[in-house]
This record gives structure tokens, sequence and C-alpha cells, in this order.
């Protein structure tokens, strides 16, 4: 018994120096980073309608809905991009319209485009009365996954040549990679515009112009940190 005690502590003892070995290669450790600016090309507009008095009637919300909706699908956007976007405030504005026949009623939708001109156009043929609001409410870049692959691959490279160079400075080699770890360092810039809201009291016949809605650049930056060992 007192032998297998004494075996077991000697494994104990030999696999515990093992694990606290400390690693005696020599390394250099560096970060490299690469960036890129790129155009937001999917953008989310929000629209908001709002019922009005025109003399005695009222023009009804699900009228200003239709004609939204109609332009909507004149302009190329897709059934799915064109959407409610509280539906808790529309079941609200049922329930207050039924209690209250002078409530005026507004509701807001939210509108997935690639282009901006493509707004000032749908709003050319709506009631510009019936029009409370408009704004940019978020954007994306299409194609932000496959950059951030790039970058990364070529922020690694360039902590790579930088080991290299530095020690090709001391007169030493560079050995392989030891240890790679991304930074998570996920830029997002905001949209940045000369007017909020767009061109939305156009008479019917009139050809809507550019808009005047300038998006400034995202600029996407993506580091490596990176241990090469020296070589001997």
């Amino acid at each position: 018994m007192k032998k297998l005690f004494l075996l077991a502590a000697l494994l104990t003892v030999t696999i515990t120096g093992f694990a606290q070995t400390p690693d005696q290669r020599r390394k250099i450790e560096v970060t490299g980073s690469a960036e890129q600016e790129v155009t937001p090309d999917i953008i989310y507009v929000a629209i908001s309608l709002k019922e009005y008095m025109n003399g005695k009637n009222k023009v009804d919300i699900s009228t200003l809905e239709r004609q939204l909706q109609k332009a909507v699908t004149e302009a190329g956007v897709a059934k799915e991009d064109f959407m409610i976007n509280n539906i808790s405030s529309y079941n609200y504005i049922i329930d207050k319209k039924k209690k209250d026949p002078d409530f005026m009623a507004s509701k807001q939708y939210r509108i997935k485009v690639r282009d901006l001109n493509a707004i000032n156009i749908i709003l050319s043929k709506v009631d510009d009365k019936g029009i409370q609001s408009t704004g940019v409410e978020s954007y994306e870049y299409s194609k932000q996954a496959e950059l951030r692959k790039e970058l990364k691959i070529k922020a690694l490279q360039a902590a790579r040549e930088k080991a290299g160079y530095l020690l090709t400075s001391i007169g030493e080699k560079l050995g392989g990679a030891i240890e790679i770890q991304e930074i998570d360092n996920e830029p997002m810039g905001r949209p940045v515009y000369s007017n909020m809201m767009f061109k939305s009291a156009m008479a019917a016949d009139a050809t809507p112009q550019e808009s005047d809605v300038d998006f400034k650049k995202i600029k996407l930056n993506y580091q490596v940190r990176a241990v090469f060992e020296i070589a001997k």
C-alpha cells in the first residue's frame, strides 16, 4: 500500500513538473491592422403617416397606407422590405379609433432600400399632408462579412511583416507563429446627412430630385495580435 502511495506521489510531482515548465522559446509579439472605407448600400428609412382633416372630411390612415404601399411596389421594393414598424401601436390605433371617432391615427413604417432616391420617388406619390415624418433609421454594408475576412487576413500579414523587419534590424530571423489573437473592435459608423426630412412635399406631377442625404463612408478597421518565435 505504501509503495502505491509513493508511486502516485511521484507521478503527481512529475506531471506537475511538466505542466509548470516555462516556455523557453524566444518570442516577439506584435499587432497588425488593416482598414478600408466603404459606403453603406443598405438603408432603412422610417416613414410615419398621420390622418388629417381635408375640410370636413377625414383622410383615413388606410387611404394613406394604400398610397404608400402602391408607391413602394411601383418603386420595385420587395414585399418583405416594407413593413409596419410598431405592431403594438397599430393595435392601439384600432382600439382608440373605436372609442374616439375624432382621434387622428398615425402609423409608422420601415422601408429597406439601396438607393435613397427611391424614397423621394415613393414619397412623391403619397399625399404630402399625410406624411408626418421621415428619416434614416439605420444602415448596413452588404459585403461587410466578406470584407471583414479580407481585412483580418491583411492585418495578420501586416503583423508578420512587422515582426520580420523588426527582427531583421537586429540580425535575427523570424520563426513560425506561436499565438494569434483577434482584437474585437468591430467598427460601426453613424449616418451623416444634411437634412433629416426627405422631399415629401412635391407636387404629384413633379420630377423627384436626387436626395440631399449625404452618407459618410464607414471606416472598417481590424487588428490582430500575433506572437512569433525568433528562429535560432
